[in-house]
């Protein structure tokens, strides 16, 4: 890649300097080029740079975890360790699963228990509300019948004592 500081080019290859370009390379401060050539240069450069870096990193990559693989599975003592590994992670993943699904359960059957609850009392409440109001409206009207029952024997009475004194 191009750098932004002037290193020794053959006479040929210099551009011709202006009065702004006359400044010495070591005052500057900009790591852009000088010329729009260099600036086309730089980027071409890392038109093709980017992409090379990029597959050189995933190929690093790449070799890192076949060699990791080959490492784990060259042997057959490393095969089963492997596979107990997963086995453990396996039952590990499936008690976390149970333990939730247990505990889970109990949760929904402890609110099944306290609504039911809930709802039993509310109905014995209702039951023992009714049945005073009923056995109330009974005496009342119990109480009734018989004011009612005196009050029409008083008034048959009246009516036949009126009816013998008249005949």
């Amino acid at each position: 890649m191009a750098t932004s500081t002037p290193t020794k080019k053959p006479a040929a290859r210099k551009p011709a300097k202006s009065a702004a370009a006359a400044k010495p390379a070591s005052s500057t401060t900009s790591t852009q080029p000088k010329t729009r050539v260099e600036q086309v240069q730089d980027l071409a450069e890392r038109a093709v740079l980017v992409p090379v870096g990029a597959t050189l990193i995933v190929r690093d990559d790449l070799v890192s975890t076949v060699k990791g693989l080959t490492t784990k599975y060259r042997t057959r003592a490393g095969v089963e360790r492997e596979l107990k590994r997963f086995e453990r992670r396996g039952v590990t993943a499936r008690n976390r699963f149970e333990r939730q699904v247990k505990k889970t359960r109990t949760k929904v059957e402890r609110e099944i228990r306290q609504r039911r609850a809930s709802v039993e009392k509310a109905v014995k409440q209702n039951r023992r509300r009714i049945e005073r109001e009923v056995k109330t409206v009974r005496k009342d009207l119990e109480k009734q019948s018989t004011q009612l029952t005196t009050q029409v024997e008083k008034l048959v009475n009246d009516v036949q004592e009126r009816l013998g004194t008249a005949s």
